[in-house]
């Protein structure tokens, strides 16, 4: 076999003059080599392929929601449905008020001055007439004293008047005319006098009276204002008294309901902190609406007697009306827009609009009493219905 030599080849720089042979150097330049460059990576064709398969079928999901959910179709709304039936129904009006004295009075004294005393406090349970208060009577007395010896005075006048009269009669026709009639006029102008310094002693008696402050009725004190040295006058409250043996509930109602509102009607009471119901009436209706709130006052009477502190809240239940049958509907069922009241049922797809007519009531069903009849399938929520629109009934 033949051997093969293969001679060294020659490096070259890129760029650089070829070396000249000719010339022998005595120092000859080893010849450089090209470094190998390194290879650019290749991406795996297996993960590549994984990668866009993923995309694929996400794209897919995605397509196939759209055209399942299909947005640019308008889809009918989805309502809720219920049967109109007659049934018994009670209208009730629910209000808030207060527990009160039936009889309830501020005592407030009748004349000004200095309170003396106070023979009561807060609790007692007195009875009518008993001494509350008192205010000095001191200028009263000297005023009363005054006016008894103007009296005195007066009836001495008239004693003498009467006397000079009487010695004028016993002259008979030796006495003057003129002096008779003289004399009579003195015991009238005596009399009247005395009439009259009379009445102001009983006056003066009356009112030293009204600086001793009395129960107008029996009862329980329940507050006192005042105490001893204070100065008062018939402005000045000096307590509260109430009769605590019947009490009865106070509150008021929107004059909206003014009309519907009548003394007998039944009432359930459920007094604050208690789980009991109470039954009661309305035992008082005012004539009356309050003009500054538009209420209209009431009273509430319980029909067994209750014992509770006065202003403790109670929460009350009129009853302002019953029906044997009757329809109702949901609040949210009615519309009410130009063309009046009114509410849609479910027909064969399609809301179909209905005009009603119904009681106003602070409640969540209201009674119908005309424009619909028992069976109708009624939809609950009117809420941006139109006549004529389809619309899919959904579950209850």
């Amino acid at each position: 076999m033949t051997e093969k030599v293969y001679a060294p080849a020659k490096a070259t720089v890129v760029g650089a003059q070829p070396a000249d042979t000719s010339k022998t150097d005595a120092h000859p330049v080893p010849a450089l080599r090209q470094k190998p460059q390194a290879a650019a990576p290749v991406a795996a064709p297996k993960a590549r392929r994984r990668w866009i398969w993923a995309v694929g079928a996400v794209l897919v999901v995605v397509a196939g929601a759209v055209l399942y959910l299909q947005p640019w179709v308008a889809k009918a709304p989805v309502v809720t449905v219920e049967a109109v039936t007659l049934g018994p129904v009670t209208r009730v009006l629910a209000v808030n008020g207060r527990i009160a004295a039936e009889r309830s009075v501020d005592v407030r004294p009748l004349v000004s001055g200095t309170l003396a005393e106070v023979f009561v406090s807060e609790g007692d349970a007195l009875q009518a007439g008993t001494d509350l208060a008192r205010i000095d009577p001191s200028a009263q007395q000297a005023v009363l004293r005054q006016a008894v010896a103007g009296l005195d005075a007066a009836l001495v006048v008239q004693q003498g008047a009467q006397a000079s009269y009487a010695r004028t009669l016993a002259l008979g026709a030796n006495a003057a005319r003129t002096t008779l009639d003289t004399a009579e006029r003195a015991v009238q102008s005596a009399a009247q006098e005395v009439a009259r310094l009379t009445a102001m002693v009983d006056q003066a008696q009356i009112q030293l009276g009204h600086f001793t402050i009395r129960a107008p009725l029996g009862g329980t004190v329940l507050a006192l204002f005042v105490d001893p040295g204070q100065v008062v006058d018939p402005s000045t409250t000096l307590l509260t008294l109430a009769d605590l043996s019947a009490l009865v509930v106070e509150t008021d109602v929107d004059e909206a309901y003014a009309t519907q509102i009548r003394k007998g009607q039944d009432a359930s009471l459920q007094l604050a902190g208690e789980a009991e119901v109470r039954s009661g009436q309305v035992s008082f209706v005012s004539q009356r609406v309050d003009a500054a709130t538009g209420g209209l006052a009431l009273k509430l009477i319980p029909d067994a007697p209750l014992a509770a502190p006065i202003g403790l809240t109670v929460t009350a239940n009129i009853v302002v009306d019953r029906r044997a049958a009757a329809m109702t509907v949901p609040r949210a069922a009615l519309v009410s827009d130009a063309q009046g009241t009114a509410v849609f049922v479910f027909e064969a797809g399609i809301a179909r609009r209905r005009a009603v007519k119904v009681i106003d009531w602070p409640a969540a069903r209201l009674i119908v009493t005309e424009g619909l009849a028992p069976g109708v399938s009624l939809i609950t929520d009117a809420a941006g219905l139109a006549d004529g629109q389809a619309v899919t009934k959904g579950q209850p």
